[in-house]
């Protein structure tokens, strides 16, 4: 049996197409991909995502717990404030990438991947060594993403908080239609000013805090969006998606990560592999890719080639950009092809399509 989020009735009586994501039956769009993707481009969209996981780390060492599993550094955090990190294995290989959040001292939510959630559990209490509780919240914690130019508009009718004053990867506890204790999160992945609402299913009413967005937002043009919309969002603005541009054979490094690598903060999970890593210098790295033959639509694991027609790398993520009316992708290509505006070629169906290598994001 496939889990469901407290607003599948809503989807399915919308009419949305409803496809498994993680072991979860998730709407994947309700009227087109293009129509709920140029919402949230243009003006607002939401999201049901209550499919990812939610953990509560508690205790004197919660902190320790977090940076002994995370390679970003946790202990720049104050409360409020939000982070983006990712857990390695040993040799470097990504386990899932995820979101730190601090409520307060020896406080904070883990959001963790949604096909991800009992494997992110596991690895974490295994490596629990520290005065430090794991809780796993996933299962009562609804989350919402509301995204566009039009969302601070469409959520403020609903909340006395100011929501201008929510600054990027931070978040406030506030009141939203009538419910208190909801999470408002000036967070996202769609690359557009928004927020992730985050609250518990037995203490607020699901389907009357989704028809209070849904209305508030209707003068603004608002759009239910499914998966479908939230992937090729991600890709226009180069978000990596577990499993295909991030894996556990792929290390942050050569994943564009290094940014949030910090291998300075002392010792955590996988740090030896990717010291090694650096020091020898990386052999691939994941890169963005546009194809201007329109017919030429790249996708997950087709091959990348050389000039000299020498197999080079494989995409990750590629589709059509719905903004741009380009074909865009993500993949690993060898180091010595990586350069921007180098030109390599994607085997689609059979033929080669030349692409240019860019630096993401494609749609700024």
């Amino acid at each position: 049996m496939l889990k469901r989020t407290p607003f599948y009735d809503i989807h399915e009586q919308a009419g949305a197409k409803i496809i498994d994501f993680g072991g979860f039956d998730m709407p994947v769009q309700y009227d087109s991909i293009r129509k709920e993707h140029n919402a949230v481009r243009e003006k607002v969209g939401m999201f049901d995502v209550s499919h990812m996981g939610e953990f509560y780390v508690t205790g004197d060492e919660s902190l320790d717990l977090i940076q002994h599993v995370t390679i970003n550094d946790a202990s720049k955090l104050v409360s409020g404030k939000a982070q983006y990190s990712a857990m390695c294995y040993e040799d470097g290989g990504i386990v899932d990438d995820l979101l730190v959040y601090m409520l307060g001292e020896n406080e904070y939510i883990l959001v963790v991947n949604a096909s991800n959630i009992e494997k992110d559990f596991e690895w974490i209490a295994e490596n629990n060594s520290f005065d430090a509780e794991l809780t796993n919240l996933s299962d009562d914690t609804c989350l919402l993403a509301v995204q566009g130019p039009k969302s601070v508009e469409t959520l403020q009718k609903l909340t006395d908080t100011d929501l201008s004053s929510i600054k990027f990867y931070t978040f406030e506890l506030g009141t939203l239609a009538g419910y208190e204790d909801v999470t408002l999160s000036a967070t996202g992945y769609t690359g557009e000013k928004g927020f992730e609402l985050y609250f518990n299913k037995d203490h607020v009413d699901p389907e009357a805090i989704w028809n209070a967005i849904m209305e508030a937002g209707e003068e603004f043009g608002i759009e239910p969006c499914g998966l479908g919309a939230r992937d090729t969002l991600r890709l226009e603005k180069g978000f990596a998606l577990y499993g295909n541009d991030i894996t556990k054979d792929t290390h942050p490094l050569e994943a564009r990560m290094g940014w949030l690598t910090k291998l300075d903060k002392g010792d955590f999970i996988g740090r030896d592999a990717l010291v090694k890593a650096k020091e020898e210098g990386l052999s691939r790295k994941l890169v963005g890719l546009t194809i201007d033959d329109k017919r030429s639509i790249p996708r997950k694991g087709y091959a990348i080639f050389d000039e000299e027609d020498n197999e080079i790398g494989f995409v990750t993520s590629g589709s059509r950009s719905i903004t741009l009316g380009t074909n865009i992708a993500m993949g690993y290509v060898d180091i010595n092809h990586g350069d921007e505006g180098s030109s390599v070629f994607v085997e689609i169906r059979n033929k080669k399509a030349e692409a240019a290598v860019t630096k993401p994001p494609f749609v700024k």
